[in-house]
């Protein structure tokens, strides 16, 4: 079992934490997409790199077992998802940990580099991963995966939000999942209020600048097939911080680390071991 943390974020927003793996090893923080929770990463969390490396995940605020404020501005203020990521590595004492960021949580992860720095951490792998969310990127590099849903998915009316996260669901995957996989999917996805995924999609930011500045080791992994974060936005992160690693997955969507698992696990820990070789 997990050890479970709750630990006070920005505005004191209550966060839950959870870790396996050893205590000792080196730090891995998985931070989650829009809509998600700590379970999108379980193919990891509970995979041999449980073995070497120390496995800490955390619902966003909004989602699954974090507090869910009610307010969109405890939402839409980049400072505050900054300051949460920044809680979990100090009240856990991550010493130099990788991010690892999936989607949405990529603008979470460089909303924290922005304020905080990168002297904290070791390295970043960038998961089918957004760095810029506003209107002029929907359709460039937001695909219709996620703006043809979006809409209905922060409606009031229950019925029209589940058909809508079961679209979204079906068009993150280019692998058809199991239906084990997919049902826990779609229940993790409905545990995030229709108010919280409407805020999230409100902000406007470009965190593009921030990857020009990172000197730390970056990794973008996306899948060739994704819909939902286009693969123009990995070229985008490419193009703004070019000395990055880049491995595309041909046959895969938005989820490399659920579709193809096995890679995932294998590049992911060598990127952790060669960071952590620089940092030392």
């Amino acid at each position: 079992m997990p050890k479970q943390h709750t630990v006070a974020g920005g505005d004191g927003v209550a966060l839950k934490v959870l870790e396996w793996g050893r205590a000792d090893g080196p730090p891995v923080l998985f931070v989650h997409g829009w809509s998600q929770t700590y379970l999108s990463w379980l193919k990891q969390l509970e995979s041999p790199l449980a073995e070497e490396f120390r496995l800490v995940a955390f619902d966003l605020r909004g989602h699954g077992l974090s507090a869910a404020p009610t307010a969109q501005a405890a939402y839409t203020d980049s400072a505050l998802w900054a300051a949460d990521v920044q809680a979990v590595i100090e009240t856990l004492d991550l010493v130099q940990p990788v991010l690892v960021g999936w989607s949405y949580g990529g603008l979470v992860i460089t909303d924290y580099l922005r304020a905080h720095g990168e002297g904290a951490i070791a390295g970043v792998n960038l998961v089918g991963a957004s760095v810029r969310l506003d209107e002029a990127a929907v359709g460039p590099l937001i695909g219709p995966g996620f703006y043809e849903i979006f809409e209905r998915a922060c409606s009031a009316d229950l019925a029209a939000g589940i058909d809508a996260m079961r679209e979204f669901v079906e068009r993150c995957f280019a692998q058809k999942l199991s239906r084990a996989d997919y049902e826990r999917a779609l229940c993790w996805n409905m545990t995030v209020r229709p108010d919280v995924r409407a805020a999230l999609g409100a902000r406007e930011v470009d965190n593009r600048d921030v990857l020009a500045a990172l000197t730390r080791p970056l990794l973008l992994s996306h899948g060739r097939r994704d819909v939902v974060v286009l693969p123009a936005m990995c070229e985008a992160a490419l193009a703004a911080c070019p000395r990055a690693q880049v491995s595309w997955y041909d046959e895969v969507g938005h989820g490399p680390f659920i579709e193809d698992a096995a890679r995932f696990n294998a590049e992911l820990a060598d990127f952790v071991r060669a960071a952590q070789r620089r940092d030392g």
